[in-house]
């Protein structure tokens, strides 16, 4: 007899299990398994949650929480789409060689995303497709390939259930989903290979009655991770031409960028340009129906009807039609702007708009105008800044906490941003996300944006509210945007300029315990180096003397409680040497001092539990996930082990010392110094090289 439905907490993204003769639903990028016996599906189960897919990329996402949230609207596209299914549908000739990959592009706007969308939702009617990936900027592992082709996998098992036992003798290699393993080498033995195998014999016969099986890629350029990009393309047009009759399609959507259109503008690609169909037809349908629904909801709307007649006219629609210019993304943004609701201080009427809307030159001038709403609001320039540099988006609420800012002055800022601003109709559910990604182009970009610009100088902000919010957690995110602005800005300036922010600091950690931390990473982790290590040690010891001075309470929480954790080291990283000479430790002994007498007389106790590390032992063993405390435990070792080197020497001048780290012995949060003569004596570069 079929039982209960149970649910199993502990597998994340699956639910709904029943064993024997049950329906097993599991969901692997937001695909559905179903089978009329449970138990044949079970060995799935696992293998989809080994291969951890990313659940929010495929075509069935919740697209309001993870844009972009488009689709074609009824009846438009029909001359794109019939395109795109007469290539895919192409019967399979043995021996013949045929177009695999079709590429289309377009401006950001022309309506990619829901091409891709409305073709996804085709084959997998037609049990053709074998799976899908929506690449979007800012979007965590969305937005780079180090899981792509995990995820094109689990697609694959599901789709193609012949393929899921060769999926899994693939991963009998435990390197195979690690860095270690270049994506051509995944995509090869999780995707292609597995494919390969499972339509051999019948499966083949059948696939040549029903027509090739279909990939589709969508937003290609929007993948951060360029170089494999160009691995995907080049794999792609290498394993096809190796493979000439596999029953397979890749579609393709992207924006023309370089490192795209130099590997695909082949003769083996199909390749259209999306501005070769015109779009004023469809864009006129969408718009006609979108205001004759507006017209049902609004009062204004049909109060000025009721006086003035139909509207908009003919007229007006050809106007906007034509300034649209068959964008999409502009037509459905413009509307929004037209028929938003009127602001506290905006007494506009959605005619008014429509007049105004019809002088705008373009999507910029829609931002400007819609941004324009709430930048009289407190705290609207932080807000936006912040949703236009998160790497991955967050509820209300999470900007709230993460800002200092009550949730309520948040969705006031967001609540005249919805034409361009997808806002979470709860707080504390659903997330804050663009409506598309060129928002987040234009404000980035000053040429375009002018006094709404985000400067990349806003990452350190993030870090440090990131740190003060979260000190226990998304150590990864705070050093994303630390390292976003090492290699994005001028990060001397940036850092002075921070420091006299005082407004930015209130209620919060003092800033110098969050630099003194950043600069102890930036020194001891596998992070490229803004300054000199010299000037890095410096900094971090001034910074620490001042934390220490500082009378806020909330310094003793970070000196003796509060870990500050590094991301994990990659295995076998060594660091680049640090010189170590009389002055940089007379420099260092100064603020140490300042530090010790500070923490001597406010947290006594705090010493108690730290003690002073022998200066006779060789190295040191730090473990980066521990209080700052050990911060100072760290550079007072340094400075007394190399004053007790320069004794054993008894030479005048004191030569430079080498201060060497490299990874630790036991965890990967854990880094191994040493202070040695330079150049290291032969016993340590062979400690150094193993």
């Amino acid at each position: 007899m079929a039982g209960p439905h149970s649910r199993f907490e502990s597998f994340s993204g699956a639910h709904d299990f029943q064993l024997g003769q049950q329906i097993v639903n599991l969901i692997a990028g937001n695909q559905y398994l179903a089978s009329a016996n449970g138990q044949d599906n079970v060995g799935n189960i696992y293998l989809i949650l080994r291969l951890n897919p990313i659940t929010n990329a495929s075509y069935t996402r919740n697209r309001a929480t993870s844009p972009p949230d488009s689709e074609c609207f009824p009846g438009t596209r029909r001359g794109v789409i019939k395109g795109i299914t007469s290539w895919a549908n192409t019967r399979i000739v043995l021996g013949r060689r045929a177009a695999h990959i079709y590429w289309f592009h377009g401006f950001a706007g022309s309506g990619k995303s829901a091409i891709s969308l409305e073709i996804a939702r085709i084959y997998a009617r037609s049990g053709r497709l074998v799976a899908n990936y929506f690449f979007f900027g800012n979007q965590g592992d969305r937005s780079k390939m180090n899981r792509f082709a995990a995820t094109l996998a689990s697609q694959l098992a599901i789709s193609v259930p012949a393929a899921a036992p060769f999926v899994e003798a693939a991963l009998k290699d435990h390197s195979l989903l690690t860095d270690k393993v270049s994506l051509s080498t995944q995509l090869e033995q999780l995707v292609y290979g597995p494919f390969q195998a499972a339509v051999k014999g019948w499966l083949l016969l059948k696939t040549l009655a029903r027509g090739p099986f279909l990939i589709v890629i969508d937003g290609l350029d929007e993948c951060e991770d360029k170089d494999g990009v160009k691995e995907f393309i080049i794999h792609a047009l290498d394993f096809f031409k190796r493979n000439p009759s596999i029953p397979l399609r890749i579609l393709i959507a992207s924006r023309v960028e370089q490192h795209i259109h130099a590997h695909l503008k082949t003769e083996s690609v199909v390749v259209r340009d999306l501005n070769d169909h015109s779009a004023d037809d469809d864009v006129q349908r969408f718009l006609k129906a979108s205001f004759q629904l507006a017209a049902k909801q609004d009062p204004i709307i049909q109060a000025h009807i009721h006086l003035n007649g139909s509207w908009p006219t003919i007229s007006n629609m050809d106007d906007l039609t034509r300034h649209v210019g068959g964008s999409f993304i502009l037509a459905s943004t413009i509307f929004k702007f037209i028929v938003q609701p009127s602001a506290e201080d905006d007494l506009t009427t959605p005619m008014d708009r429509f007049t105004l809307a019809l002088k705008m030159n373009g999507l910029d001038s829609v931002y400007k105008q819609t941004l324009s709403r709430s930048q009289h609001l407190p705290h609207f320039r932080t807000i936006i800044s912040t949703i236009a540099l998160l790497f991955e988006p967050l509820s209300i609420v999470e900007i709230s906490v993460l800002l200092g800012i009550e949730a309520y002055k948040v969705t006031l800022v967001l609540l005249n941003l919805q034409a361009i601003i997808s806002v979470p109709g709860f707080d504390d559910k659903g997330v804050v996300t663009v409506c598309h990604k060129s928002l987040l182009d234009f404000l980035t970009t000053q040429s375009r944006s002018g006094s709404f610009f985000v400067p990349p100088s806003f990452h350190l902000h993030l870090s440090y509210y990131y740190f003060a919010a979260h000190p226990r957690a998304y150590w990864n995110v705070r050093g994303r945007h630390w390292e976003s602005l090492v290699t994005a800005c001028d990060f001397v300036n940036e850092i002075e300029e921070f420091k006299a922010c005082e407004h930015l600091h209130s209620g919060r950690i003092p800033y110098p315990a969050f630099l003194c931390t950043m600069f102890f990473y930036t020194l001891f982790g596998p992070m490229s180096r803004p300054w000199s290590s010299t000037c890095l040690l410096t900094e971090c010891a001034k910074q620490l003397a001042l934390a220490a001075e500082c009378p806020d309470p909330l310094i003793a929480d970070w000196l003796g409680e509060r870990p500050f954790g590094l991301s994990a080291f990659p295995r076998g990283w060594k660091g680049q040497p640090v010189l170590i000479t009389e002055q940089l430790c007379e420099t260092l002994r100064h603020d140490l001092e300042r530090a010790s007498a500070a923490i001597h007389a406010k947290f006594p106790e705090i010493l108690e539990r730290h003690p002073f590390i022998k200066t006779k032992q060789a190295s040191m063993h730090v473990n980066t996930t521990k209080p700052g405390i050990k911060i100072f435990n760290v550079l007072e070792w340094i400075v007394a082990r190399a004053h007790y080197m320069w004794e054993e020497l008894k030479i005048t001048p004191h030569p430079p010392l080498a201060l060497w780290m490299e990874e630790g012995y036991d965890k990967r949060t854990d880094v191994q110094i040493y202070v040695v003569y330079d150049p290291p004596p032969p016993e340590l570069n062979f400690v150094l090289r193993r």
